[in-house]
């Protein structure tokens, strides 16, 4: 089969000395022969047929985003193997989710991403629930800044429990903000790349964003408001329910996590671990799981992921295993 290439950029498609080209033969059980404007696959008719399906996805990512990377090639090869499908035909690509001066639009880079931010828009309360690097919070913050330039919240709520500081902050001497600023800097980079500095600094300042300890959140009632609850795996049941309980009308609530990084003594306990079985089946609250193949960090950190869950995977067999019935 032959696949024409008049009018794409080769240089971006194949890579650097043809390094994206040898990748992606490495994957499937076909050679691939590249002269001048055409692409030859040779091999099995299931093979050929994924490997047309991945170049025209590849040539539509590049000609939307300019660019190709490794990361996406091999997300779209394990899609494309899983589903028949190109990541490109199965999202909304062109719907942005929010855009920002200096980077333009940020948009969703994977499938579940893409459920991620429609889940967003449809629902007044979402969890999103998966490992490092699959983009929760930095979208989560997107869409609110989006939904406020859009004035459908006057308000930003960030906030996280600060498990390492302990959540009974009140009794600290010295400045507070110093002591609980570490624990919320995620919040901070996210929002640092949205907004310029000057901006996020008089929006503080006027209570229009906030980004504040769990504990801070009790007793308040955040009507139109877009509140976020980062890591929220380490919230206690109590601590979950008293947040998702401060939400007033015309907010929308967000709340991230990962559920294999508990720092709570008591894990079974995490207020997310056991939200999936109280909140379920709730009409507006839904529930986005995430997984490796949503992560946009360095390739590596998929591959970390996986061979953690693998590791645990083992361990818990191995506990399993070694129980005995007393006689």
């Amino acid at each position: 089969e032959k696949i024409d290439l008049s009018g794409v950029d080769q240089r971006g498609l194949f890579g650097q000395k043809g390094v994206y080209l040898n990748l992606i033969e490495s994957q499937f059980e076909a050679k691939i022969i590249a002269r001048g404007d055409w692409i030859t696959i040779e091999g099995e008719p299931g093979e050929v047929g994924r490997l047309q399906t991945l170049f025209s996805d590849l040539i539509s990512y590049l000609s939307k985003n300019g660019e190709l990377n490794e990361r996406y090639i091999l997300y779209s090869i394990a899609i494309i193997k899983e589903n028949g499908r190109g990541p490109t035909e199965l999202m909304d690509t062109e719907s942005a989710v929010t855009s920002v001066a200096t980077k333009g639009a940020i948009r969703p880079k994977t499938i579940g991403q893409d459920r991620y931010v429609k889940a967003i828009e449809a629902n007044d309360i979402v969890f999103s629930i998966g490992p490092a690097g699959t983009g929760k919070t930095y979208l989560a913050v997107a869409k609110a800044v989006s939904f406020f330039k859009r004035r459908l919240v006057q308000r930003i709520v960030l906030t996280r429990p600060a498990v390492e500081a302990g959540e009974s902050l009140g009794f600290l001497p010295g400045d507070i903000r110093a002591k609980v600023d570490p624990y919320l800097r995620p919040l901070y980079d996210a929002l640092q790349d949205m907004l310029a500095a000057e901006k996020i600094k008089k929006l503080m300042e006027l209570g229009t964003i906030e980004i504040a300890p769990l504990a801070f959140m009790r007793g308040r009632n955040l009507s139109n408001s877009f509140v976020i609850l980062d890591e929220g795996q380490n919230t206690t049941t109590g601590q979950m329910k008293m947040f998702l309980t401060r939400l007033g009308l015309g907010s929308k609530a967000v709340i991230t996590g990962d559920i294999t990084q508990i720092d709570l003594d008591d894990k079974k306990g995490s207020g997310l671990v056991r939200a999936q079985k109280i909140l379920a089946g709730i009409k507006g609250i839904e529930f986005v799981y995430l997984t490796e193949k949503d992560i946009v960090r360095h390739r590596l950190v998929q591959d970390i992921v996986k061979a953690y869950e693998r590791h645990e995977g083992r361990l818990s067999k191995g506990r399993k295993g070694g129980v005995k019935k007393r006689s």
